[in-house]
């Protein structure tokens, strides 16, 4: 049965952030008032969810560095619920919430998040928030790809080289992104040079800086473990005016209850108000991990994108 998939998801995840929740009170990282959630609850003074649990699966790296951690109490304070939170990386997270093992998913692969929506399975994404992606490597850099404003010549250059190079090898946003960068460049990577981990970013990170090998990787979890590894940055992303191609977005989205009448949509839609709001949205922004931010919010903007509702190129019109 559903449940007990989701009960052993949430027993492997990486990411089992489960809590007790207290009373329903106004959060200060939320935007909403004390009366607001008084009127969600029809007068009782707690939600009509309370006591609930939502099962939320998503990509290691807002596990790996904590911010979910960081969050999570203020919204489960507010509603008096739990968050099961599972970091499975992004091809796992939907996955799951395709098998009706998940309420939401909170990920960072546009393509893949527009096909779980084309398929029915998951409405209302909103953006969330972003930060990009950067390619690291032992500081003696080998290939000699340190400055170059070019991701995909980049890689090219460590190809060329035989460098070692690790890849998470696990359907991830961070992997999917690689692939496409592979791609880009005209470069099919394999040989004994490059090495599939199927791990999250973390554990990537600490093999490569045990082999002295190149990766990619998200900005964020870098921050997070880089006091822990020798790794630099050898190329930048557009947060620090490298190549576009390596921006990093991610998206959150509600599980279809029309495909899995067991998702906890009410639950779900209230997560998604919570941690698109002004208030969660500034938390996010004020995270940080040795004095750095490791996230952008951009939920809220004074000239809203629309596409974020909507797989990319949809229509009202597309089948006319």
């Amino acid at each position: 049965m559903p449940i007990q998939r989701r009960e052993f998801i949430a027993a492997i995840g990486t990411g089992a952030l489960a809590t007790t929740a207290g009373c329903a009170q106004s959060g200060e990282g939320s935007g909403q008032t004390e009366a607001e959630t008084e009127a969600e609850s029809g007068g009782g003074g707690q939600p009509g969810v309370a006591g609930e649990t939502l099962t939320l699966t998503t990509t290691t790296s807002t596990y790996d560095t904590g911010l979910l951690d960081e969050i999570h109490p203020d919204f489960e304070d507010m509603y008096g619920v739990s968050v099961d939170a599972v970091a499975q990386g992004t091809g796992a997270a939907l996955e799951s919430a395709r098998n009706g093992d998940s309420d939401i998913v909170m990920v960072h692969a546009r393509g893949l998040e527009d096909d779980f929506m084309r398929n029915g399975y998951g409405i209302n994404r909103r953006d969330l928030m972003f930060n990009d992606f950067v390619v690291v490597g032992p500081e003696d850099d080998p290939a000699g790809i340190q400055g170059m404003g070019s991701a995909t010549e980049a890689l090219t250059t460590i190809a060329e080289s035989e460098s070692q190079f690790v890849s998470r090898g696990d359907n991830s946003g961070t992997h999917t992104k690689e692939l496409n960068l592979w791609e880009a460049a005209g470069t099919e990577p394999g040989g004994n040079w490059y090495q599939e981990t199927g791990t999250g970013m973390g554990e990537a990170l600490n093999i490569a800086n045990q082999q002295g090998a190149y990766t990619l990787s998200d900005r964020g979890t870098y921050i997070s473990q880089r006091s822990e590894i020798d790794l630099v940055i050898l190329v930048q992303g557009p947060i620090e005016d490298g190549p576009e191609i390596l921006a990093n977005p991610y998206g959150i989205m509600a599980v279809n209850p029309g495909v899995h009448d067991n998702a906890n949509y009410d639950l779900a839609m209230a997560y998604i108000g919570w941690i698109t709001s002004p208030g969660t949205q500034d938390a996010i922004s004020n995270y940080q991990v040795n004095g750095e931010q490791l996230f952008f919010p951009e939920a809220v903007s004074e000239d809203p994108n629309f596409q974020q509702y909507v797989p990319e190129g949809w229509s009202s019109d597309a089948g006319e």
